[in-house]
């Protein structure tokens, strides 16, 4: 075993991580999104539904990938690191004359809470290879 590297994606919890981290980065892009469009007419913000642990379980338990064994067999839609769904707001809580909906301050609270949720995600992470590496007699 020296010199061979682990593949830590066989692992579901680092699977799990990873798609965390991937969920995370997603949230980003749209909080930052919302920012930059705070002073656009109309515009709506926009936001992830939340990471459910169980539902990611259970989601990825349920999908199956079929086996092309020729070329005009579909393959069906592979999942993509960045598939997750939007959340609607119905009714915003505060919307400005020209239709803007972006409340700075509520997206500012969001941008926070998930540079909380990497933090906390970056932590279990470090963790978990610190307890493998125990396991493995390596420091």
């Amino acid at each position: 075993m020296v010199g061979r590297r682990m593949d830590f994606d066989s692992i579901p919890l680092f699977g799990v991580v990873k798609k965390r981290f991937a969920w995370l980065t997603q949230r980003q892009e749209v909080l930052s999104q919302n920012v930059a469009n705070a002073d656009t007419p109309s515009y709506r913000p926009r936001d992830l539904k939340k990471f459910e642990f169980r539902e990611l379980v259970r989601r990825e338990n349920m999908q199956l990938n079929m086996d092309t064994t020729r070329g005009d067999h579909l393959g069906g839609r592979r999942k993509r690191i960045r598939d997750f769904a939007e959340a609607k707001e119905r009714k915003p809580f505060e919307t400005a004359p020209a239709g803007n909906a972006v409340v700075l301050e509520e997206q500012m609270a969001k941008v926070n809470e998930t540079a909380i949720g990497h933090k906390l995600t970056a932590e279990l992470y470090r963790k978990h290879i610190s307890m493998i590496r125990m396991a493995l007699g390596r420091r």
